[in-house]
């Protein structure tokens, strides 16, 4: 089931309500890859709100483990206001909340201040490392991505830094729009799990990313993923990343709470 597909799964079930029954291939361990979890969540919003202005920032708390199959997801417009709107999406497994989802979409307004995130130097991905996805080892799901580090070690390959940079690219997908972008942007593994030098399970908390206002329906091609972890104490980590499309601009700013099992 490519990336398309995924998303056209998405299917109307009543007022406010839709199911999707979601391939395996797109499993991360017990759960749905959290990046299709936001994106089937946004796409269900699209459908509620289709007039709604640009996605500004995506709040996502994870809740339960999500299996890929019978996706049911519950949308709302929480206010509405002269500019921007709130917007609640729920992700369940039967009767189970697994996931929940505020979206804050907003229309452009004139401003006197400008500041965009600085640009970051790189190798390019013609000289980064592909990680090869490996079937029983490697989470279903990155088999429908390529990952390239440009700098950093490979999970669980004992490095040094918990840094790391690297081209996130989606396989079968013509354009990088807001849904695509979503799913770029909680593709990599956390920088933290570097560290360690034996598989060690790890799993996201919440996320919150923030779309900076450059356009996102670009041809596709490899983005960078450029993220650190700014803490890590009692199993639980902080990390922060800033997505760059391939002509090095500032698209989205991520921050991200995981636990560590190790």
């Amino acid at each position: 089931m490519t990336f398309q597909e995924a998303l056209q799964a998405l299917k109307p079930a009543g007022p406010g309500v839709w199911t999707a029954n979601i391939g395996a291939d797109w499993e991360q361990g017990r759960t749905l890859f959290g990046g299709l979890q936001a994106a089937l969540a946004m796409r269900a919003i699209r459908e509620l709100l289709p007039e709604a202005p640009p996605l500004r920032t995506l709040q996502v708390t994870f809740i339960a483990p999500l299996p890929a199959a019978n996706v049911r997801i519950e949308a709302r417009l929480l206010r509405q206001g002269k500019s921007a709107m709130h917007v609640e999406a729920r992700l369940y497994d039967g009767e189970q909340l697994a996931a929940l989802m505020i979206a804050v979409l907003g229309a452009s307004r004139e401003s006197t201040i400008a500041i965009a995130p600085p640009p970051v130097t790189a190798k390019p991905p013609e000289q980064s490392l592909l990680m090869p996805f490996i079937a029983g080892i490697a989470p279903a799901f990155l088999q429908h991505l390529k990952l390239q580090w440009a700098s950093g070690v490979f999970p669980f390959c004992g490095g040094k830094e918990a840094r790391t940079q690297i081209w996130v690219e989606l396989r079968d997908i013509a354009t990088i729009d807001e849904l695509a972008a979503i799913a770029i942007a909680d593709a990599i593994p956390s920088p933290a799990i570097s560290l360690f030098r034996k598989p060690t399970p790890a799993s996201s908390l919440s996320w919150m990313l923030e779309f900076l206002g450059p356009s996102l329906d670009q041809p596709a091609a490899p983005w960078l993923m450029d993220a650190v972890v700014s803490s890590a104490a009692d199993g639980y980590v902080s990390q922060t990343a800033t997505l760059f499309n391939e002509r090095g601009v500032a698209v989205a700013l991520s921050r991200q709470s995981v636990v560590i099992f190790g």
